[in-house]
């Protein structure tokens, strides 16, 4: 009981700070916002999730002219496209990345509860948990804060998503909140950015192959994330209990 009263109480200072942080700094711009966090708020405490997905590129190259070593985090969940890859390695290369940190699922959780591979195709939930979830924390738990590309237009579950967000303990940084798909496009043009080889087929949101579709016209960007489910999120966004469980559907 009284780790449980710890916790929530640092959960409610989290929440409070987040708030006052976004009161003070969340009509920046997308630059001054991470300049700020970086450099000042959250220095030397802070860390970038990046997915090497369709809108990656922006927020790596701000990170870029920020601060180019700043902890890079990559979440192989073993079921990426061979293009996100190598679109990762591209981008590492032309902005001169020099932290970025490929994180791995537990190869011990993977033998227990997914040995052979297919788990996405019975139980989304517990695929994301152990894939994504469960690494991110581990590679996250000596920071007090990250850093996401996530924006408001995605889906209706972001419509309301603040600049700065408290998750638990940690405060998580969403600097391009506020920015359209037309912003981001104009930004990649602008800095001669690459584009991810499958956003052309019309992959405008890009997660895991078994589990990510082409995007039709009218659609939200991320429609064709778990297409037919209703799972909208792999998890890593959302609070859940410590010490949840899934269970498994066959």
């Amino acid at each position: 009981m009284a780790d449980a009263a710890l916790r929530k109480s640092a959960e409610e200072c989290t929440s409070e700070r987040a708030a006052a942080l976004e009161a003070q700094y969340g009509h920046l711009s997308a630059e001054e916002v991470l300049k700020i966090a970086i450099t000042e708020v959250f220095e030397g405490q802070i860390a970038l999730v990046s997915s090497f997905g369709a809108d990656s590129s922006v927020m790596l190259n701000m990170i870029s002219d920020i601060a180019p070593d700043l902890p890079v985090v990559f979440l192989d969940t073993g079921k990426h496209f061979g293009e996100t890859r190598r679109y990762g390695k591209v981008l590492e290369e032309k902005l001169g990345l020099t932290n970025v940190q490929t994180v791995l699922p537990d190869a011990d959780r993977l033998a227990e509860l997914d040995k052979g591979g297919f788990l996405f195709s019975t139980n989304h939930d517990l695929c994301c948990h152990i894939r994504k979830t469960e690494p991110l924390e581990r590679a996250l738990e000596p920071f007090a804060a990250s850093i996401t590309g996530r924006k408001r237009f995605q889906n209706s579950a972001r419509d309301r998503l603040p600049v700065f967000e408290a998750d638990g303990t940690r405060i998580k940084v969403n600097p391009l909140a506020s920015w359209s798909f037309e912003d981001l496009v104009d930004y990649r043009e602008q800095h001669d950015l690459p584009a991810h080889p499958l956003v052309e087929q019309g992959f405008l949101s890009i997660g895991c192959m078994p589990c990510t579709s082409p995007v039709e016209p009218g659609e939200d960007q991320r429609a064709g994330r778990w297409r037919g489910t209703g799972k909208t999120e792999c998890g890593i966004h959302i609070k859940t209990p410590k010490g949840e469980t899934f269970i498994r559907r066959d």
